[in-house]
């Protein structure tokens, strides 16, 4: 009886239990379904409501007229219709975020980067547990407490937060990358982030972490837990103690460390070699002290060094001619001794060598000096180099920035130097130097800064360094005599010194005390010419006179040949007359302008005889250059046929109604509008974000080959001359089609480009393929990164170029256009998991970007040509469709 009651005790306890966990499901079910379509909106209106600015008008479409998956920044799944991404990047809003952000459950990426945003990031952002992407860099945000496990890429840099690392990071234990930089963050970095396995990315530079104490590194230890990093990046912080030996077992992927602006000691570890995949390794602008270990050498993969501003001391190891892919190394201001090891020539990649400031000794090695690819400075001033400056230096014909200055260097100055063509710095000042300028200087036509004071130089100063483009001259302390030149730099009294030893000088410069030179008197009654000379003088009227009307004549007959271009396209092509185009364009009605250029206007037109939409340039023949534009573009258009070309359909070369020259070209109509409205819309366009990266590759393919027929499968060589997103336009299947041969020029294969030197490029460079080729470089790294070259961040030598170039390869996805990044990760969580393809996609934009880096290359004999850049751009598309 007993065990019959406690049998149906303990059935009643299981119904119950089992009707309690029913109970618990339906309300998490009834729970679950409170957060519906409906919520997401009310979220998103949320949102918009603490938006305090909004000059771009990007929330205007959050309204009632559309559906909320179609507002704008707003991505939704197409089965749930649930949002899962929320991207308004570079949008210029100024507000806070709202917590109701937090309601929206299917959030995967939230992207508000390069805004205005205040305030603290709700807490709520932590209850989204599909949360992926989470990018906020560049805003004034003041709070991070989020606990976000399944976060993969955190950005948060270039905000306003303070205090202490986030103990919640820590435990973010999906967590790939990183970056907290640019920011008031100060105290220690917990010792627990090594529990982060998967990190790849760290990024804590320019913050104040750190406390310049023993123990301020102890958390690299931990690190060695995460066998993925890539990148550790801690500069410009207050860390101090010993630079750890545990820096050497950290993850054999490691690619860049980059330590430096901190208050670091101690020695470089021995067994750094260990990290034998490393890229960058910077410890500028430390405490470090002795000397640069012979493992270095087994740094195969490393291309930039920079131990400058430190204490190091003792010799540079000969291995350092092992590691051949080096491009830049900077160890300046430290105890530096001995010689320059002659391997470091074996360093045939270096564009960047800086050891000034140090104690070296011996005479500069000829395999250094000559290193023909240094292309952006070598500076070795400030040390006890002895010897004559070796001959070598010919080799930097590409060299910008030469200074061995403060040095014992006797002997000449090599006229090799002046093959240096490309220097624009160039200080020798402070050795013994003797003898006179060399003549072969007068080849230095880019030089801005010559500095040759404190030497022992001697005879005239050239006159040659008054027609050279410098803007400083220093030739104080020396022994030259003779008349100072009065042009170019001497014309600027604070532009050049001559002060010192130059006793001997004179030209009467009064803010100079120079006194006269004396007057030579020519001999009376001597003839102003020999009489050998008077028939030359009787003749070379004549000739002048007959190259005049040869001129004139020439001039006539080219002018014919181009009417003749214009006839010969009316001819090929149905003809059309200004009364037509009038009409088909609504009288050139201002809404149908579709594009405006110097030379034309491009308007939206219906032809009859054809029965379609065309685009109609009309010529502005009162600007100056228009007429010969006309010209130019139909001697191009007259021969081209391709099907990356825009299509002429005819030409009208007319008369207007009121007796005035009417020119105009009548071209397909491309539907899709110009490549730059995509990369760069306006407020009243909305298709900008919806290019993706197959889509860009394909039009990087198309225009690369219009390139391809006009340089090499052409009667004759044309030169586009004025190639740039606006002049690209795309079809019904955004295939692309170049246009706007205005500018275009034609140039034979044996063509001298000396003779053609009147015709320049914006970037002032002679018209020629390559140059066709450096326009088509800047468009790819435009249409990659999402910047226009003329963005207001290049200024001075800081270009789109340089920006691509100082990121690769290993910052490729924090300068690629986010719209493609966005499009692309969100294709490879749908379709393709893994990190292979995460690995297959970084490939593709390192090597696109590292395509227009070549491309847009200063030298123009560096620059690939059209051909194979087709080819390497297919290459690029089959790896990653594989």
């Amino acid at each position: 009886m007993a065990s019959s009651n406690m049998f149906r005790r303990v059935l009643n306890l299981s119904l119950i239990l089992s009707w309690l966990v029913f109970a618990m499901n339906c309300r998490g079910s009834v729970a679950a379904a409170g957060f519906t379509n409906e919520t997401d909106r009310q979220a998103l209106l949320a949102f918009k409501d603490l938006i305090q600015e909004d000059p771009l008008a990007v929330l205007s479409s959050w309204n009632d007229s559309l559906h909320f998956c179609e507002w704008k920044g707003v991505t939704c799944d197409r089965q749930h219709q649930r949002v899962t991404a929320l991207r308004l990047v570079a949008q210029n809003l100024v507000g806070s975020v709202s917590p109701q952000i937090g309601r929206l459950t299917f959030l995967r990426k939230i992207c508000l980067n390069n805004n205005s945003f205040h305030g603290n990031i709700p807490p709520d952002i932590g209850q989204l547990f599909r949360l992926q992407f989470l990018l906020l860099f560049n805003n004034s945000f003041q709070d991070l407490g989020l606990t976000l496990p399944n976060l993969k890429y955190l950005y948060v840099g270039g905000n306003n937060f303070s205090g202490s690392f986030p103990p919640s990071m820590a435990n973010a234990s999906g967590l790939l990358e990183l970056s907290m930089s640019g920011n008031n963050f100060a105290g220690l970095i917990p010792t627990n982030l090594g529990n982060l396995r998967d990190l790849e990315s760290l990024e804590l530079n320019e913050n104040r972490f750190g406390s310049n104490k023993p123990d301020d590194l102890s958390f690299i230890a931990s690190l060695t837990n995460c066998t993925n990093l890539r990148n550790l990046i801690f500069f410009e912080n207050q860390f101090g103690g010993v630079l750890p030996g545990s820096l050497a077992n950290l993850s054999s992927k490691l690619e860049i460390l980059w330590l430096g602006l901190n208050k670091i000691s101690g020695s470089i570890p021995q067994e750094i070699g260990n990290l034998n995949n490393l890229y960058l390794l910077s410890i500028v602008d430390n405490m470090i002290s002795g000397s640069i270990p012979e493992s270095i050498g087994k740094l195969s993969k490393l291309q930039g060094l920079g131990i400058r501003m430190n204490n190091i001391s003792g010799k540079i190891p000969p291995s350092i001619g092992n590691i051949t892919k080096l491009s830049f190394v900077s160890a300046a201001a430290n105890m530096l001794e001995g010689s320059i090891p002659a391997e470091l020539g074996n360093c045939t990649n270096l564009q960047e060598l800086y050891l000034g400031s140090n104690r070296l000794t011996g005479v500069i090695p000829e395999q250094v000096i000559g290193i023909s690819s240094l292309t952006i400075g070598l500076n070795l001033d400030l040390n006890e180099f002895s010897g004559s400056l070796p001959s070598q230096v010919g080799n930097l014909k590409n060299l910008r920035e030469l200074s061995i200055s403060g040095n014992k260097l006797t002997g000449e100055i090599p006229s090799a130097l002046g093959s240096c063509q490309v220097l624009e710095y160039l200080d020798l000042h402070g050795n013994f130097l003797d003898g006179t300028i060399p003549s072969s200087l007068d080849q230095l036509k880019g030089i801005q800064q010559l500095d040759l004071s404190q030497n022992n130089l001697s005879g005239q100063i050239p006159e040659f360094l008054g027609k050279l483009p410098l803007m400083r001259l220093n030739l104080s302390h020396n022994m030259f005599e003779g008349e100072v030149p009065k042009v170019g730099v001497f014309n600027n009294i604070s532009a050049f010194s001559i002060v010192g030893k130059n006793m001997k000088l004179c030209g009467g410069i009064q803010p100079l005390h120079l006194t006269a030179c004396p007057i030579k008197f020519s001999k009376k009654n001597k003839r102003p010419f020999p009489d050998n000379m008077i028939p030359l003088l009787i003749i070379l009227p004549i000739v002048l006179l007959l190259a005049c009307l040869f001129l004139i004549f020439y001039r006539l007959k080219r002018s014919q040949q181009r009417t003749s271009s214009a006839s010969l396209l009316e001819n090929e092509y149905p003809k059309i007359t200004y009364a037509e185009l009038l009409h088909a364009t609504n009288e050139f009605s201002p809404s149908n302008l579709i594009g405006e250029g110097r030379y034309g206007s491009v308007y939206k037109g219906s032809l009859n005889f054809g029965e379609h939409i065309v685009a109609v340039k009309v010529l502005k023949l009162q600007e100056r250059g228009a007429n010969k534009s006309f010209m130019a573009e139909c001697d191009v258009l007259r021969i081209l046929r391709h099907r990356n070309l825009i299509k002429i359909i005819t030409v009208c070369s007319s008369l207007d109604f009121k007796g005035k020259d009417f020119k105009a070209f009548v071209f397909e109509f491309m539907p899709n509008g110009s490549l730059d409205s995509w990369l760069h819309p306006t407020q009243a366009e909305e298709q900008g974000s919806d290019l993706n990266l197959v889509q860009r590759l394909s039009i990087a393919i198309d225009v690369a080959s219009a390139l391809d027929y006009i340089h090499h499968h052409c009667e004759t060589i044309i030169c586009h001359c004025d190639l740039k997103p606006s002049n690209v336009l795309l079809d019904d299947d955004l295939c692309a089609h170049v246009g706007d041969f205005g500018l275009a020029r034609f140039m034979s294969a044996n063509t001298n480009l000396s003779n053609n030197a009147h015709f320049k490029y914006g970037m002032g460079e002679e018209v020629s393929t390559e140059a066709d080729m450096y326009s088509y470089g800047i468009m790819l790294l435009e249409m990659f990164t999402g910047k226009r070259p003329t963005d207001s961040i290049f200024i001075d030598n800081f270009s789109l170029h340089n920006y691509v170039k100082f990121a690769l390869p290993n910052r490729v996805m924090e300068i690629v256009d986010s719209t493609i990044l966005l499009e692309e990760m969100e294709g490879l969580n749908k379709n393709r998991r893994g990190k292979g393809e995460f690995a297959k996609l970084k490939s593709c934009l390192e090597s696109i970007l590292q395509l227009g880096v070549i491309c847009s290359a200063e030298l123009p004999h560096e620059r690939m040509d059209s051909g194979n850049v087709v080819k390497e751009l297919h290459r690029i598309t089959k790896a990653y469709n594989e």
